[in-house]
């Protein structure tokens, strides 16, 4: 199978998206620990983005609160569990990872919920920036907590304008 890649120009930097000409599998940032590049046998084809840039430019704009796109993340099955359910997290809200744990019926799998929401392959769309600590603060975040804030900031700010993370 063929994979393509784009660099996504965004307010958080260059974000690498990869994918077949299906489906999205990777949205990589360009620090922090799950910073990505693309591979040497990948073929650069913003063409094969087009769906992906429209709704990220609308997401950055504030004008799109959920993504309609067709997602491949590849990961274990409690993995595939833990992202499906970052999807309902709603828009501009944060859950801790034990209210993740608890809405996937796992209630004592706070540390796996982490560990499978750090490994999210498609951070953005997947909104794994949604999930915060139990006290309330910002934690871990693969494209660092600048990003995390970015991203938590611009929700906020559509939904409750006034309204900032640190």
């Amino acid at each position: 199978m063929t994979t393509y890649y784009h660099y996504y120009p965004s307010p958080i930097g260059k974000l690498l998206l990869a994918g077949d000409s299906s489906a999205l599998s990777l949205l990589g940032f360009p620090g922090g620990s799950m910073a990505r590049r693309h591979e040497k046998d990948w073929i650069e084809d913003k063409g094969q983005f087009k769906q992906v840039i429209k709704q990220l430019d609308e997401y950055f704009a504030g004008k799109r609160q959920d993504f309609d796109l067709v997602l491949a993340p590849e990961g274990t099955e409690f993995q595939q569990t833990v992202w499906q359910a970052l999807t309902e997290i709603p828009y501009g809200e944060t859950w801790s990872y034990g209210q993740l744990a608890q809405h996937i019926g796992k209630p004592k799998a706070s540390r796996a919920v982490g560990a499978a929401n750090g490994l999210n392959p498609i951070p953005v769309i997947i909104p794994c920036h949604r999930v915060i600590g139990s006290n309330g603060k910002l934690t871990g975040f693969g494209g660092g907590l600048e990003t995390k804030s970015f991203l938590l900031n611009l929700e906020s700010e559509v939904r409750t304008p006034g309204l900032k993370f640190a």
